[in-house]
């Protein structure tokens, strides 16, 4: 007969601990008298804490907060009256001078296990909250009606969300409309989402259903369109897989828009953006320095092309590879657009499975690569056997990003300077950008 295994929040006597810093994940790292370590949900730094360890979980054990027996120096009121039930900001409760030293110590720390410098972090560039121009919304019908929101924190469970803190106006405003168009679209209890990105010119909106909407329901779109103003509304089938068919637009008011550093670029539905205008413009100040003066550049992981269409603008020729056909067509016809399209080649290409290797790299005097959270390890590994002198690097994921700067810098390129950006506030996600350079 099988054993059952015991839940998650299995009782445990409750002990006392003091929080002393921030973990990777925004948890507090709290020990007892005795010694021992635990990883503590919405703990603050200085934080004294009576907590109840649960079972369950790799590395230092958990706990849960019982009571707060005194607050630290580090704590403050989160802005969100959703905190601790929705998991999108799990770091609110913490004083900004301290989540910005921790927001910049992942980095720091990061770097350190691989051996590298602390001393090349540069300060943090914050972008503030209100400024966020993309955001995916979970939606899931109910009896009493939609739940629309986010996930909840450990959970799949949806928060029914009434504001964000962190997104920009007109994307809050969508909420309640959005809402209620769900709820007369979404068969009862079948998943939906929404990813909606503010574009330069109006709302970009890609709603994934459970099936093809009907005649009807695209008469519906259609209305919801012109009611609110979007630039595009489009469809797609819910948690599909990657293999699934691109989203079909119902309805394009307008083509959506977005200046990259004065480049105009149509992006397909639901395409890949940076998540603020600031924060892509730190990037791309950073990314412009690094691979200043060079000629020949590779736009690797390019996406609709934010930083190698304006190196190719300003007179470089560029390739730009990308797995998705909708961004590299995107990026070809910007620079047809832009009177630039003989400096610029775009190709549909795998490059997780199928890097550019050293000869390939070698007609390049400059790549910008930009991975998934995963990073890029074999074609860092390509790169460090590589004749390339200047490579920028923006990461999403400060330890994939230190993992592949140790390749490089094994491989001959020096980690010059890395510039953390705080595009995710509240959160434990951090952009950078790394500049390398070949001894």
């Amino acid at each position: 007969m099988r054993r059952a295994r015991k839940p998650d929040t299995a009782e445990s006597a409750p002990v006392e601990v003091t929080v002393t810093r921030l973990g990777a994940q925004g948890d507090g790292v709290a020990g007892t008298d005795a010694g021992a370590l635990f990883h503590v949900p919405l703990a603050a730094p200085g934080d004294r804490l009576l907590v109840r360890p649960v079972a369950g979980g790799r590395g230092a054990s958990r706990a849960v907060i019982v009571e707060r027996v005194a607050d630290g120096p580090g704590r403050q009121a989160p802005p969100c009256p959703y905190f601790g039930a929705c998991g999108g900001c799990s770091v609110q409760h913490v004083a900004d001078a301290p989540y910005a030293e921790w927001k910049r110590g992942l980095v720091i720390e990061a770097l350190a296990r691989r051996g590298l410098a602390a001393g090349t972090v540069a300060a943090l560039v914050r972008c503030p909250p209100g400024t966020r121009r993309r955001a995916r919304f979970q939606a899931w019908r109910r009896p009493r009606g939609v739940a629309l929101g986010f996930f909840g924190a450990r959970g799949r469970r949806v928060i029914d969300i009434e504001s964000c803190a962190v997104l920009a106006p007109p994307l809050q405003d969508l909420l309640a409309p959005l809402r209620a168009l769900l709820g007369a679209l979404a068969p009862l209890r079948a998943p939906a989402d929404a990813a909606v990105t503010l574009c330069d010119n109006g709302i970009d909106l890609t709603l994934g259903l459970a099936a093809d909407p009907d005649l009807a329901a695209r008469e519906r779109l259609v209305e919801f369109a012109a009611a609110h103003d979007l630039a595009r509304l489009s469809w797609r089938v819910a948690q599909a897989g990657p293999d699934a068919a691109p989203a079909e637009p119902v309805v394009a008011r307008r083509a959506p828009l977005f200046d990259f550093g004065g480049v105009g670029v149509h992006p397909p539905p639901d395409g890949f953006v940076q998540p603020t205008r600031a924060g892509e413009a730190a990037l791309r100040g950073q990314v412009d320095s690094t691979l200043a003066g060079a000629v020949r550049i590779a736009d690797l992981y390019a996406g609709c092309g934010a930083f190698g269409l304006v190196l190719a603008a300003r007179g470089a020729a560029v390739a730009a590879f990308d797995i998705a056909a909708g961004p590299i067509a995107a990026v070809r016809a910007a620079a047809r657009a832009g009177g630039f399209g003989e400096r610029v080649t775009a190709e549909t290409r795998d490059i997780a499975r199928r890097p550019l290797s050293a000869e390939e790299l070698a007609r390049f005097d400059g790549v910008v690569l930009d991975p998934p959270r995963a990073g890029a390890d074999a074609q860092a590994r390509a790169l460090a056997g590589s004749t390339v002198p200047t490579v920028a690097y923006v990461s999403c994921n400060p330890a994939s990003f230190a993992r592949d700067a140790r390749t490089l810098a094994d491989g001959g390129l020096r980690l010059v300077r890395v510039t953390p950006v705080d595009q995710f506030p509240w959160t434990a996600h951090l952009e950078l950008v790394g500049e390398f350079r070949r001894e």
